[in-house]
């Protein structure tokens, strides 16, 4: 990716940069509002998937009694929604609409101005690639999301969890993807070429981001089993810090992928271990006594961090609200952020 990055800091380039950060504003909000759509159980709502013509949201009674009436074939309206009324419907209905709607509009605002730069030649040949690459991932994010909802419409009225963790780990490598190349233009010129790093920086950075994104992908897993309604107890998990009962399944990856109890565990680690690695970042850069752009940065992302651990306990104890699972979805996204932005900083 960093061959992408073209340092010059002319007009174009800072154009495409500000768009690509506004593309990953929207990603960032259809994230917030997934997390929305599972929590409220809206997500199994619309039952087909219609590109073009599902943009279109039923409009008279008769489409909406249509919608309704398919929708109560599928096994979440008669295992868990029977009786519901229309209007019910209606409220989990609009989240999903809103969320699949999101999408085709992430699609619009990135391939018409992306034509727009193509066509006007303001597109240098290194950063062609990268942005039709974007635009592949924007598509194959759709398709995984109706594969995604394709599994909650068969015998159980539940997604996979292993499908959701896809589905989301996906959305975090577009929004990552597309923020990395926006910050290469429009900040260029790199630090390493003022100011003397450590060598072993930048590994140690990568090592921090790999572990965080890990986290995320564990926070995905505890969604998609709803692992955060067990054990809502901190910092214990029932009555012992590790319970009994741990990794209880054979072989030992479908414990941690699927195991209730393993996969709280495991989250509830991982941020341990991301805490006491990023105070460890800290701790190098002052140390080092590195330049102010390198510390700035590090602390963005220790508080980022302390921020999301406040906020997960809560979203636990509490029981998973869906304010604060909401918040925690998308305080994990920031952590990301704050961390690649710290990488981006100190990068060769």
């Amino acid at each position: 990716m960093s061959k992408a990055f073209i340092q010059t800091s002319d007009q174009d380039d800072k154009a495409i940069g500000i768009w690509l950060i506004l593309v990953a504003l929207v990603v960032f909000t259809m994230i917030m509002v997934g997390g929305a759509t599972r929590l409220t159980q809206s997500g199994l709502s619309m039952v087909d998937w219609k590109p073009i013509s599902g943009i279109i949201p039923p409009l008279s009674v008769e489409e909406w009694q249509a919608e309704f009436d398919a929708y109560r074939q599928y096994p979440e309206y008669k295992l868990i929604n029977k009786g519901m009324s229309l209007d019910e419907f209606k409220s989990i209905f609009y989240w999903e609409y809103g969320h699949r709607v999101l999408g085709r509009l992430i699609g619009l605002i990135f391939f018409i101005p992306m034509m727009y730069f193509f066509i006007r030649k303001k597109v240098k040949p290194e950063l062609k690639l990268p942005l039709i690459g974007l635009f592949i991932l924007g598509g194959l994010q759709g398709l995984m999301g109706w594969y995604m909802v394709k599994s909650g419409l068969v015998s159980e009225p539940e997604v996979s969890h292993l499908r959701l963790t896809a589905h989301l780990t996906l959305a975090l490598i577009i929004i990552a993807a597309l923020c990395w190349v926006a910050w290469g233009l429009m900040r260029p010129q790199k630090l390493s070429q003022t100011a003397a790093l450590p060598s072993g920086l930048y590994r140690l950075s990568w090592a921090i981001f790999g572990l965080i994104f890990i986290q995320l992908m564990l926070g995905a897993l505890v969604a998609g089993l709803k692992a955060g309604f067990a054990y809502n107890t901190w910092p214990l998990m029932g009555a012992a810090f590790i319970p009994e009962g741990l990794y209880a399944f054979s072989p030992l990856w479908h414990s941690i992928l699927d195991h209730t109890m393993t996969v709280q565990f495991n989250h509830r680690m991982v941020a341990y271990a991301v805490f006491l690695s990023v105070l460890g970042l800290v701790y190098y850069v002052h140390r080092h006594n590195m330049v102010a752009p390198i510390k700035q940065a590090a602390w963005i992302v220790f508080a980022a961090v302390c921020a999301q651990i406040i906020i997960g306990i809560f979203t636990l104890i509490y029981v998973v609200p869906v304010s604060l699972g909401v918040l925690h979805q998308g305080g994990g996204v920031l952590v990301m952020l704050s961390m690649l932005f710290f990488l981006h900083q100190c990068r060769r």
